[in-house]
């Protein structure tokens, strides 16, 4: 199914064409973020970018990770079955995973980590969405836990997002 690569002593994983084997545990309408393995060189990002944009799969949210010689971008785009298709067609490597997105305005970021902290859960990373059409912001959070994560969050009043929430 896939190879590992070890390389500067970080962990780089390849995978030919089966990234969605990997994803079968998670519920297919959380919201679905591609991990992209690339080599960090001038214009691969705008590649990607520009043969999403192409195809009419639009980019909600985007993060870079880098190092000398190679890159993970994260996205999370609005049609993630065409954007599969995309990828495995053209050749990047890439995972798939689930993201708990909440909608949050300035005042409630830090209500939003007290109720995490409160439920013991650990956020891998997070990052911000560009902002949706209705103006609200979007927080996409890797979490240890995204089914309590979910349930602490609505618990607290927070919209939690679906997939289809974000998709055109």
């Amino acid at each position: 199914m896939g190879r590992f690569l070890f390389r500067s002593g970080a962990l780089l994983c390849y995978f030919s064409c089966m990234a969605v084997e990997l994803s079968r545990g998670r519920r297919a309408d959380w919201i679905i973020q591609f991990s992209i393995f690339t080599p960090n060189r001038l214009g691969r990002l705008h590649d990607l970018v520009r043969l999403l944009s192409l195809r009419e799969v639009h980019v909600l949210a985007l993060m870079v990770l880098d190092t000398t010689d190679s890159a993970i971008i994260r996205v999370v785009v609005d049609d993630p079955d065409r954007a599969r298709e995309l990828l495995v067609k053209e050749g990047f490597p890439f995972t798939e995973s689930s993201l708990v997105a909440v909608e949050v305005n300035a005042t409630d970021l830090s209500r939003l980590m007290s109720v995490l902290l409160q439920a013991e859960l650990n956020i891998n990373y997070l990052y911000s969405f560009i902002p949706h059409s209705e103006g609200k912001s979007i927080v996409g959070l890797s979490m240890e836990d995204n089914e309590l994560a979910e349930q602490a969050l609505r618990r607290n009043q927070f919209r939690t997002l679906r997939q289809a929430d974000i998709s055109r």
